[in-house]
């Protein structure tokens, strides 16, 4: 099937199904869990509270096909040059064990060397307190597993300053000991701006501790033996491993500080297998395909641009955040692989919070606003310590927000449940529009045992290849960031009319108004 005919067929069926209610759906289909979730082991994604069917699923598996998914997947396995525009392979899978990293790139020499490193800080004790210093996929990616496997941490506290503002790196450093604190700088090139800015400023602090007590991630050995880091504590990665993509590298040192190398194996380990199950898996079997379908789905033939994720696992408060960046940034893109214009609406828009908090913030829009937003629902079914009646109530609250975007209430329902309260009719007439809910609203939901290295290393891998797959549908090169570099360019520029030793020349009129008015009020 051609690629135009396949998208066809996927419109052809959202328009069948736009007007059916979920409701309807479930009264008409007994068995939609059964046809409508997949599980491997204790992984399980529930899609059934989407408002597609077996027959628009279908047509979405034909899309991938038509789309050569299959190929597209192992081309970027085996090594070919995926990244057209930076001429690069595409191989982070290699940095555990999924796919065969290029001759001669010591991948498992570099690891045994930064687990080592991390084992003798923690078992040294010289060091209470670690802080990265990174940006972007240096930082988004430690903060989230770091968080995430809270309950496995017994070696030095763990620090992440992300932000240039001063008052990030500022508010971490005021409760540490120089003396007793180690400082990773995680850049690849030992030159962005932002990370180097708070490097510099880290090292002042460090005073004369600063020749031992830094380390850094990069392959930039020269930058960081002039910066005082000598060789054997410098941790670099390759050019096959995009930033966001880079967690599985010397970037995970704070983790691997953290937890042990035990654990950060087991993380490795648990993304292995997500990597197998997506190469051998049939598509209308593979977890990732079919997260990728759904978001097709809901992006292109619904026509819903946003989605938000809601994990229900505090430890899990930096994964929106993470999956936001690995989302898009990789998917963000209006030109194909090679450069002409997209045919259809690509990335969306991702965000979300932890529920239960999510709950008594934006759910009153997601269930009442006038805009659908569909939600990625991701839970445990038991809980790392056990607490009271704390879980059960969680899971209860999550799966509770699902059913009622689903089906929502109607107002006949409203108005009877009012009456039978003993509410007066005009009461009833009055609030009951206010007490309806309309439903129709799609959810998924991944649901594994419980949040361990190994189940976060699958679940981050599992959204890493459905983030894949809609880029290879949507025909768009998943593994470059031109749209950072402009901003960038720009602050170079404006960096020293800011600061006074340039004069302000060639601006538009807005942006030369208020660096003058900053001015005016640094004074």
């Amino acid at each position: 099937m051609q690629i135009e005919d396949a998208w066809n067929a996927v419109y052809i069926q959202a328009e069948r199904l736009k007007s059916v209610h979920l409701r309807e759906l479930f009264a008409t289909d007994a068995d939609r869990f059964s046809k409508l979730s997949v599980s491997i082991d204790d992984l399980t994604i529930d899609f059934s509270k989407e408002k597609l069917d077996s027959i628009a699923l279908d047509a979405l598996l034909s899309l991938a096909r038509a789309a050569d998914i299959e190929a597209k997947r192992d081309a970027m396995f085996t090594g070919e040059t995926w990244n057209l525009t930076e001429g690069r392979a595409v191989l982070h899978m290699a940095l555990r064990g999924g796919a065969q990293a290029p001759a001669g790139d010591a991948v498992d020499a570099v690891r045994e060397r930064f687990l080592a490193y991390a084992e003798d800080i923690r078992s040294g004790g010289r060091f209470d307190d670690v802080i990265n210093i990174g940006i972007g996929g240096s930082d988004l990616g430690p903060v989230m597993a770091t968080r995430a496997l809270a309950p496995d941490h017994d070696g030095p506290r763990i620090h992440f300053v992300s932000n240039v503002d001063g008052a990030h790196l500022t508010d971490v450093q005021r409760s540490l000991n120089p003396a007793r604190t180690l400082v990773i700088i995680a850049s690849k090139t030992f030159t962005t701006l932002e990370t180097m800015t708070n490097a510099h400023s880290a090292r002042d602090w460090l005073g004369t501790h600063a020749g031992s007590n830094m380390a850094a991630v990069s392959t930039n050995i020269a930058a960081c033996a002039e910066f005082g880091i000598p060789e054997e504590r410098v941790f670099g990665f390759w050019d096959w491993v995009g930033g966001r993509y880079s967690l599985w590298s010397a970037i995970g040192f704070p983790l691997a500080i953290a937890v042990g190398a035990e654990a950060f194996r087991s993380f490795l380990a648990g993304a292995a297998a997500m990597d197998r199950h997506f190469r051998k898996a049939p598509l209308k079997h593979n977890l990732p395909v079919l997260l990728a379908l759904v978001g097709i789905w809901r992006r292109n033939a619904m026509g819903w641009p946003t989605v938000a994720l809601i994990p229900y696992d505090q430890r899990l408060e930096r994964f929106p955040a993470y999956v936001q960046q690995l989302d898009m940034e990789s998917n963000g893109k209006r030109v194909t692989r090679t450069g002409g214009g997209v045919a259809t609406a690509t990335g969306p828009v991702i965000w979300g919070e932890p529920g239960t908090n999510a709950q008594h913030s934006f759910f009153q829009l997601i269930h009442q606003g006038t805009d659908i937003v569909p939600v990625d629902f991701v839970v445990a079914a038991t809980p790392r310590e056990k607490l009271g009646d704390h879980h059960a109530l969680l899971l209860a609250n999550c799966l509770a927000q699902s059913q009622a975007l689903a089906f929502g209430k109607t107002e006949a329902d409203v108005r009877h449940e009012m009456a039978a309260e003993g509410k007066d009719a005009d009461d009833i007439d009055r609030l009951a529009p206010h007490r309806t809910f309309p439903g129709d609203r799609p959810s998924t939901t991944i649901l594994h045992r419980q949040l361990d290295a190994l189940t976060l290393g699958r679940l981050t891998a599992l959204y890493e290849h459905k983030v894949f797959v809609q880029g290879a549908i949507w025909d768009v090169n998943s593994f470059d960031q031109w749209g950072v570099e402009l901003g960038k360019q720009l602050a170079a520029r404006l960096s020293p009319i800011i600061r006074g030793d340039e004069a302000t020349t060639d601006l538009d009129s807005s942006t030369a108004g208020l660096i003058a008015r900053i001015h005016n009020l640094e004074d």
